[in-house]
């Protein structure tokens, strides 16, 4: 071989240089960013899913609670997290709210539901309408009545506002004709039950699984269901929908990769998610927490995350600005 054989040869090597098989997915543990404290329903959801995630992809399933601003502070660490399928966000309907929040306010959104890709919705819990069981009311009819009669002397408490118990009073307001009830803002679904528990307030919408302990105790009454259709654990609570009010509203808590995660990475996480959410160590977690599964896939819950969104933005701006 002559010398211009040899660097031509030479250079096609360096040129075309080593081939290497593409990375399988997943080949180390995803983490799971929890945006709310432990112990609330999206703790309770995230931790046995990553259990049932974990012998599908074999690998180690992380959870990384994230905390803050109701939601918003662990929604930015999604948001901004590498989108290579390794970082993942459980959330819930707090996050559908939050750009229209700050617009109201004339801020620039730290978050947009653009940011995301959503992969599955795990739960929807039903918001119920309860009273403390030392009010008059034995049905929604006694309380609208009565809000009607007097405008703002009711008072509901909720989890904080703009928050998901905050927002489906403004829709059931709106739904009703109630011209105002009086709102008891505080820092949780724990302590705005609690405040309803002492009769600080007289009314709140709160989940199933939130309420169900103290409606079975006889300290809570149940009028209404915010769900589609009847809770199973309480069979005999009718919904807003049979009682002629056209609403409908959910905590739920679904899973999110951030947006420019590549698309094969997407499906194969689709796959995996669906496995886990439908084996029976997730289903029996959630049915022992008091929940009911209401899984939808990736479609189904883009189509679902669209409409609840304008649910959300609509209850948004009948609340107005609000000064916390």
């Amino acid at each position: 071989m002559d010398r211009r054989s040899f660097v031509a040869g030479t250079a096609a090597f360096v040129t075309a240089g080593p081939v290497f098989a593409q990375e399988p997915f997943p080949s180390h543990a995803i983490t799971i960013i929890n945006a709310f404290p432990p112990g609330g329903v999206n703790d309770i959801v995230t931790r046995p899913f990553a259990l049932a995630l974990e012998p599908i992809i074999k690998q180690p399933c992380v959870i990384e609670t994230k905390a803050g601003a109701g939601g918003q502070v662990g929604a930015q660490v999604g948001a901004n997290a590498k989108p290579d399928g390794y970082t993942l966000l459980s959330h819930n309907n707090g996050i559908s709210g939050y750009e229209e929040v700050d617009k109201l306010f004339g801020r620039q959104p730290k978050t947009t539901r653009a940011d995301f890709i959503p992969l599955a919705r795990l739960v929807a819990d039903p918001v119920l309408v309860v009273v403390n069981e030392q009010q008059p009311y034995k049905t929604l009819k006694d309380l609208i009545d009565d809000a009607k009669k007097r405008p703002e002397a009711i008072i509901y408490s909720s989890g904080g506002l703009y928050g998901a118990t905050h927002l489906p009073v403004a829709l059931f307001e709106k739904v009703t004709g109630i011209p105002k009830l009086r709102h008891l803002p505080t820092n949780g679904g724990g302590p705005a039950v609690t405040a309803l528990l002492g009769n600080n307030a007289q009314m709140s919408t709160q989940t199933v699984s939130a309420t169900l302990q103290h409606i079975k105790a006889g300290k809570l009454r149940a009028l209404a269901s915010f769900g589609g259709k009847r809770s199973k654990a309480l069979p005999d609570v009718p919904t807003l929908k049979e009682l002629g009010y056209d609403v409908e509203y959910y905590l739920w808590v679904g899973i999110f990769a951030p947006k420019a995660t590549p698309a094969n990475i997407v499906v194969s996480l689709n796959g995996a998610i669906d496995k886990a959410a439908n084996s029976d160590l997730f289903k029996t977690a959630i049915t022992n927490a008091g929940l009911e599964t209401d899984y939808l896939n990736a479609a189904a819950f883009a189509k679902f995350w669209e409409d609840d969104a304008k649910r959300s933005d609509e209850a948004v701006k009948l609340i107005g600005r609000v000064q916390g």
